[in-house]
């Protein structure tokens, strides 16, 4: 995976493959490696007792408050379908517009944190509570049809409950806004989007409380993969000469209004 900066029409396509690419086989893969039913329901099982265990087998608990809401329903839906792909892909624009180092060290840990949740998903299949015995209610299939728009069914695993990358991802958005923008709307959007989308997948019983913390643990070890390889790449940039704007440049570095020059060598072919 390369993390170097770059820029041009070439590059900005090349991108845009990589990314739908990326998108695609990851839900290719999802829909073609679905455990059975009885084994992803077993594992659900497996799920809430660990949930029941640490006392915080709290989802039909906090689904049941909800329900005789309409508003508080629909604005979990929305948050679920709408905070999620649309807020990624805006992300994602801003910071190859703007931040191109940020840009591949998203995209990268996105790559990574994908990898690993597909290796879990097929190794231990678990049925979401929407599709567990035991009383939940599937709100975004039932009550809404924008998610079957941006997440075709044909192309989603439904035994791939654990972990929440629809978390993990959001986190990561978060972080990278976060310390990119000066913004502090932009920061406060950052710090609440995680948070709502957490709420938002267990309220619509898409996914455990145990669910989003493992997508945000698998998330943070993909960013944290992703800022080593930009940081051996930045070495290895700066030991075959490349020039001193270049060396001066930290790509993990924190600051919001740190600049991500571009490298004369940027252009070189990704």
């Amino acid at each position: 995976i390369d993390s170097r900066p770059r820029r041009g029409i070439r590059h900005l396509a090349t991108q845009v493959v990589l990314v739908v690419a990326a998108a695609i086989a990851y839900f290719g893969v999802r829909g073609l490696t679905e455990g059975s039913q009885t084994t992803a329901v077993g594992n659900g099982n497996r799920v809430l007792d660990l949930e029941r265990s640490l006392g915080i087998d709290l989802e039909q608990t906090f689904q049941g408050a909800i329900l005789d809401h309409d508003t508080i329903v629909t604005a979990v839906n929305w948050i679920y379908i709408w905070g999620h792909w649309p807020v990624i892909g805006l992300t994602l624009a801003w910071l190859y517009r703007s931040r191109r180092a940020s840009f591949l060290l998203l995209r990268n840990a996105m790559f990574i944190s994908g990898a690993i949740g597909l290796v879990i998903f097929i190794s231990f299949p678990v049925a979401p509570p929407r599709l567990m015995p035991s009383g939940f209610v599937d709100t975004v299939t039932e009550l809404s049809t924008s998610y079957h728009v941006l997440q075709p069914p044909a192309l989603v695993n439904k035994f791939a409950a654990v972990p929440s990358l629809h978390v993990g991802w959001n986190l990561l958005v978060g972080v990278l806004i976060f310390t990119r923008s000066c913004s502090k709307v932009a920061k406060l959007f950052a710090l609440a989007g995680p948070a709502l989308m957490a709420f938002a997948v267990v309220l619509t019983a898409n996914h455990y409380i145990l669910d989003a913390i493992a997508g945000s643990v698998v998330a943070l070890a993909g960013l944290s993969a992703a800022g080593v390889l930009a940081r051996r790449n930045h070495r290895r940039a700066s030991i075959g000469g490349t020039p001193n704007i270049d060396r001066c440049r930290v790509v993990t570095d924190l600051r919001c209004n740190h600049p991500e020059p571009e490298s004369v060598a940027s252009d070189r072919a990704a």
